[in-house]
């Protein structure tokens, strides 16, 4: 017998992943799937949607189909959330998983890179909790709600601010969110992984020097110590999310990261600052997704952090992040 009750089952129950196309999304909806959901993703690609959804179809419990949706359209997602629950007759859970990555210097991504990345994440959050929590209410089940942020929005990461502030956002957010909706039967789950090798450097937009901000970035989320397993966190994910579970922190490095910041802040800050100095400076104006970064050529790196990379290749290949299906 295991230490902890099983969850309860979550089986024939709707859920709503936004992001749901590839990386993390993808795998949290494989995950329920899994456990028997109606699963609906919600992502701007449809390409990218129309791959997932047939990596996906095989899975012998839950359904699967895709939405096209940008979740910074608040009218669409309403519109969107409301057509799922006429579809399926009920919504249960929900994932707001969609946002963005930029990396380099704050200078370097400006004001607008800010502004990109709270849209995209933090209303992107809101506008799809806000469209989901009156049907939540209504869910037979209990409805949960699983907000995403990140180890990012409870430490500020250097060259990674606008995704820091955004995610920190979303935090608070998680927070306010779990104890208004308590009386309503709706649970509202915090989810707040480091850094996991999803493949996710493809799709981030690097500023100022671009090829070594990609490199680093690269590596360190393949790094087998400093990252986690995507597989592993997805199922940890849900289960939290099943168990209603109010906030859940991923990884012992992210867990360390949280609580050192929290009990000395300012010496944390003085370590994050010391790390900075390690990374890239200089570049030109303007951003460059990673997969045209790569495209165009690494920065030279050394053997160690080419090996480090390598794993993160392999999550893009397995975790739909290409265009192209080059397996499960």
């Amino acid at each position: 017998m295991g230490m902890f009750p099983a969850p309860p089952s979550i089986e024939g129950l709707t859920a709503v992943v936004t992001g749901g196309s590839r990386g993390l999304g993808f795998l949290m909806a494989r995950e329920l799937m899994a456990r028997g959901c109606d699963v609906v993703l919600f992502a701007r690609d449809g390409d990218e949607l129309h791959r997932a959804v047939g990596r996906l179809t095989p899975s012998t419990m839950g359904s699967v189909r895709g939405v096209i949706c940008d979740v910074r359209d608040k009218a669409a997602v309403r519109e969107r959330i409301d057509e799922v629950v006429e579809d399926n007759g009920h919504l249960d859970v929900v994932f707001a998983n969609a946002g963005i990555i930029q990396v380099g210097p704050a200078d370097a991504l400006g004001t607008e890179g800010f502004h990109d990345a709270m849209d995209a994440i933090f209303n992107g959050a809101l506008n799809t909790a806000f469209a989901a929590l009156p049907h939540l209410r209504s869910s037979p089940a209990g409805g949960r709600l699983a907000l995403i942020g990140s180890v990012g929005g409870l430490l500020a990461v250097p060259h990674l601010l606008p995704y820091s502030c955004a995610k920190a956002s979303v935090a608070v957010l998680a927070e306010g969110l779990y104890a208004e909706e308590s009386p309503h039967g709706v649970s509202v789950t915090g989810i707040h992984p480091g850094l996991m090798r999803t493949g996710s450097h493809l799709h981030a937009r690097f500023g100022g020097d671009r090829r070594r901000e990609y490199a680093w970035f690269q590596a360190l989320a393949g790094a087998p110590v400093l990252s986690m397993n995507a597989e592993h966190a997805a199922e940890r994910i849900v289960t939290a999310v099943q168990r209603r579970r109010p906030r859940i922190v991923l990884s012992p490095l992210a867990k360390l990261g949280a609580v050192a910041h929290g009990l000395a802040p300012t010496t944390t800050t003085r370590l994050t600052t010391a790390a900075s100095r390690l990374l890239p400076t200089g570049g030109g104006p303007g951003t460059a997704e990673g997969i045209e970064v790569q495209a165009q050529g690494q920065a030279p790196a050394p053997r160690l952090r080419e090996w480090l990379g390598v794993l993160n290749e392999r999550a893009a290949d397995r975790f739909n992040q290409r265009g192209r299906h080059d397996g499960a």
